[in-house]
């Protein structure tokens, strides 16, 4: 059997008692990083054989794993940090395993993004998660133009590079709505901005930003805005003159899988 297994995303002591004993009892372990996940093994004195599983060479380890799982062979599937498959290696393997009618299952766990929603204090009762937004501008605002007029809260993973960017970008779009900015979830410098889209960026800016960075974002009611300021930002709507290629990274980047553009790829450590 295939076991998909959340791991945590910085304290060791939110590792659940099914996922230790899963991490025991199966035959392999395929890492996204086979350092960090030894580590982790080694700190709950569990020695196990690992094969690495990341973008890289997805394709050909899912073609691996899917011959050992014929064997019978159990085989649990990890990343660096969180739930396999949410903007991390996962999404191909699971396709490939009920693709085969080979059993699977999940041993749930840590996820940065409902974390940071819980905590955000923004609406929870419908949210849509967008991943990594694009590294560039232009498809960048595109792609959070898709959402411009949605009532869902959104939520975005960004690396510490490009933040202030992309707040900004999510400013001009959005509008100054309310939002939240998590970062460093479970670990002891945890923190947690709640604020205006403009005043998380004023903040952001004047700081030495470290670590992968949780954004929120509340829906177009949530934020208790009129039609009229809905209608300020037109160019932004999803009938604006996007490409098919803006449209097809945009897409990419929903998934939750690892994230690719023009200037190379990326994936989540929250």
């Amino acid at each position: 059997m295939l076991f998909l297994v959340a791991t945590p995303i910085g304290n060791l002591s939110d590792i659940s008692l099914r996922a230790l004993e899963t991490l025991r009892t199966v035959d392999l372990v395929a890492s996204e990083d086979t350092r960090k996940t030894g580590m982790l093994l080694k700190h709950f004195e569990i020695s196990k054989p690992q094969m690495a599983f990341h973008e890289h060479n997805e394709e050909r380890a899912s073609e691996r794993i899917i011959e050992l799982l014929r064997e019978g062979k159990s085989v649990a599937l990890v990343t660096d940090a969180g739930t396999p498959g949410i903007a991390d290696p996962g999404y191909r393997i699971v396709r490939k395993a009920i693709d085969a009618d080979l059993p699977l299952t999940m041993i749930p766990g840590p996820t940065g993004l409902i974390m940071a929603l819980v905590l955000s204090g923004l609406a929870v009762h419908s949210f849509t998660f967008r991943g990594f937004p694009p590294r560039k501008p232009g498809p960048r605002k595109r792609f959070f133009g898709l959402d411009r007029r949605s009532t869902h809260t959104l939520i975005f993973y960004e690396s510490p590079h490009r933040l202030a960017a992309t707040l900004k970008d999510a400013l001009e779009v959005y509008g100054d709505r309310p939002a939240a900015l998590a970062n460093d979830l479970t670990k002891k410098f945890e923190k947690m901005e709640r604020g205006s889209l403009s005043e998380l960026l004023a903040s952001v800016v004047s700081q030495n930003l470290r670590g992968e960075y949780i954004f929120v974002v509340a829906g177009l009611t949530g934020g208790g805005f009129s039609e009229e300021e809905a209608e300020e930002n037109e160019q932004y709507d999803d009938d604006s003159d996007t490409t098919s290629e803006d449209v097809s990274e945009s897409t990419v980047d929903a998934t939750g899988e690892t994230v690719t553009d023009q200037t190379g790829s990326e994936h989540k450590d929250a």
